[in-house]
């Protein structure tokens, strides 16, 4: 889905003043309401807008140790081992790769020895072969996506002139 200008604007609202209502952003952007939640409900409906609520910090909720865990898996069982992931609360995103591994798995831990843990914890899954952890030393670049909403919104705007 392409956007617009104007969705831009309204995603870059979205992000940087998360908890405004749809009023006032209709107020900020000088349109009217029911233009601006038929703009979110397409959003919504297109997949480009896919959560609304908090994010939360792992470290604040007690687990500032965070690693990422490569997973290689029996062929013919990436579901099986994706699926039991699920059940694993410290893995916080996974993902199917190419490369070394088959699995790449976000993991959170309260400390060194709990990440061990959790980790031996995957280890014992059916389909898991082996498993190679990298631990982040320090967040370079936070998760963020308004600079490719405002890449987009450059683009957009270009197309039109």
């Amino acid at each position: 889905m392409s956007v617009d200008v104007l969705d831009t604007r309204i995603l870059r609202l979205m992000i940087e003043q998360p908890r405004t209502s749809v009023r006032e952003y209709a107020r900020i952007l000088g349109i009217a309401r029911g233009t601006l939640q038929a703009r979110i409900d397409r959003l919504e409906r297109n997949g480009v807008i896919t959560a609304t609520g908090p994010w939360l910090s792992p470290a604040a909720l007690g687990h500032p140790v965070l690693a990422f865990v490569h997973i290689e898996v029996t062929q013919g069982h990436l579901d099986e081992v994706g699926e039991a992931l699920s059940a694993v609360p410290e893995i916080i995103e996974a993902f199917s790769i190419t490369g070394g591994g088959d699995l790449l798995t976000r993991v959170v831990a309260r400390d060194n020895g709990h990440l061990e843990d959790v980790v031996q914890r995957l280890i014992q899954l059916p389909g898991v072969v082996r498993t190679r952890t990298e631990m982040a030393l320090r967040e370079r670049v936070a998760h963020r996506l308004l600079p490719l909403v405002e890449s987009l919104g450059r683009e957009a705007g270009g197309a039109g002139r």
